[in-house]
């Protein structure tokens, strides 16, 4: 990798890191003709940016400077500052929000949020509130972000949340949240979801909505088993998330965390070996911006549909046993033992995207930090024993590592809560996991394009038409 590639992928992860702002999709224009503004111009359309004379500026050859909108990288130096700059680039969910205060449609419900709380899930909780609702946050002791806790706390939103506490205190902690009371609960992995049922706190529930596939995934085995109690809107299989959220966002986010994680200690992705497992949407983001920092990436899968998917997107594929040996080894599963023991030992450095515990089979007592020959460290970086080098302890690392997705993809997804808050709100829905309803998924989308000024075609009186008559056109006019 040359110098001037190293310094242009290290321009967009700062731009990306000082941001927390998505590339896929966002306008760039580069000043220059040296070899780094090259390099840029070659990286950025591999990352799914495009060009124009707006939006974000960089200048390689002067400081180097980053300009977003014409202005220099808003400061987001403090926690209150983070949670503001979130605000300011949610619209959709901003609007949405709007649109339940005018309606009184959350006036006076209590809504308990149960998700990784970091600046946009702040803004979320802020909404909500604004809207009318009464809200609490709930924050797993490996997913609080203390200070952003002290601002949500300071602006009259009950946070509870330890990063202290485990074990049998961590489930009376949870379940003391529970007995708070709520209405509905907004959650991430269905953790509270399910522990409400197991307390017998369920039945005061009018619904529930849960973000992710590693939280459905339970949440249908109870469906299935009749012990679901109240009504699930599954906002994860919503496209506007699972196509936003999943692919560009954690793509993003956790190969720039991974990225940066390895550049402390000197180690670069370019050229390197690199093993996805698993190719549903959080790997196929992963793979896309693994390849576009110039890994050589290879899919491994257990479902026959997805590796053949991964193969025609043009990846290796095959066995983890025979991927593994050298590479860095990204997890994408959300499956707990998905890297086990021996993959462990025979990978360079292994990572998890999105993420479960324990989807690395690990010992946490046999890490010991990582220390380059010439003294290098970073603090996400440890040895597993004689075998890989293990980032973040194996948690999920965008979250472990870095910010979480950028703001405007967990717009889009927030905004999907939104609209499950108003459906579980508005219609009496039966105990289940139910669908997100497709035309609130069209809204959305339909919103987000406006904000950005984009126009999209309509369809002609014709087609709309031809699509309302079920006879064949082929025979038409050739009847015996």
């Amino acid at each position: 990798m040359t110098e001037a590639t190293a310094t242009a992928e290290r321009l967009v992860r700062r731009f990306a890191r000082e941001a927390n702002l998505l590339v896929a999709g966002r306008e760039f224009s580069v000043v220059g003709t040296d070899a780094v503004a090259d390099a840029l111009r070659e990286l950025l359309p591999a990352l799914g940016a495009r060009f124009g004379d707006g939006g974000v500026v960089f200048a390689p050859s002067e400081s180097p400077e980053i300009r977003l909108n014409g202005r220099p990288l808003p400061p987001r130096d403090t926690a209150a500052a983070r949670v503001d700059a979130a605000g300011a680039h949610m619209p959709v969910s901003t609007d949405l929000a709007r649109r339940l205060r005018d309606a009184g449609t959350v006036r006076g419900v209590r809504i308990g949020i149960a998700m990784v709380l970091e600046p946009k899930t702040a803004q979320l909780a802020l909404l909500l509130r604004d809207a009318g609702a009464t809200v609490a946050v709930y924050a797993h002791p490996d997913e609080i972000d203390v200070s952003v806790a002290d601002v949500l706390r300071a602006r009259g939103i009950p946070v509870d949340g330890d990063p202290e506490i485990s074990g049998a205190v961590e489930r009376a902690a949870a379940v003391s949240f529970l007995r708070r009371g709520f209405d509905l609960l907004l959650d991430d992995g269905s953790h509270l979801i399910r522990l409400a049922h197991e307390e017998g706190l369920a039945s005061s529930l009018r619904g529930a909505a849960e973000e992710t596939t590693s939280g459905l995934t339970p949440l249908r085995l109870m469906e299935r088993e009749g012990v679901l109690d109240i009504a699930v809107i599954a906002v994860n299989d919503a496209p506007m998330k699972t196509s936003f959220d999943n692919r560009y966002g954690t793509g993003q986010s956790c190969v720039f965390a991974i990225a940066d994680a390895l550049d402390a200690v000197g180690i670069g992705i370019r050229d390197q070996p690199a093993v996805v497992i698993g190719y549903g949407p959080v790997g196929e983001g992963v793979a896309a911006h693994l390849s576009a920092l110039g890994a050589r990436v290879r899919v491994t899968e257990t479902d026959p549909v997805r590796a053949l998917r991964a193969a025609h997107d043009g990846y290796d594929i095959g066995r983890l046993e025979d991927l593994a040996p050298g590479a860095l080894v990204v997890s994408a599963t959300g499956v707990p033992h998905t890297i086990g023991a021996a993959a462990l030992r025979a990978a360079r450095i292994v990572a998890v995207a999105g993420g479960v515990p324990h989807e690395v089979d690990v010992d946490l007592s046999s890490l010991r930090p990582y220390v380059t020959e010439g003294g290098a460290t970073s603090p996400f970086l440890e040895r597993a024993g004689e075998g890989a080098v293990l980032i973040a302890r194996g948690g999920c690392v965008n979250l472990a590592a870095a910010e979480g997705n950028p703001i405007e993809i967990m717009d889009l997804s927030f905004a999907v809560q939104l609209a499950a808050v108003e459906q579980l709100l508005t219609s009496a829905l039966p105990p289940g996991v139910h669908s997100f309803p497709a035309a609130a998924d069209t809204a959305i989308a339909v919103a987000a394009l406006a904000v950005s000024g984009e126009r999209i075609d309509e369809r002609s009186p014709a087609q709309v038409e031809a699509q309302r008559e079920w006879r064949s056109p082929r025979f038409r006019g050739a009847m015996a």
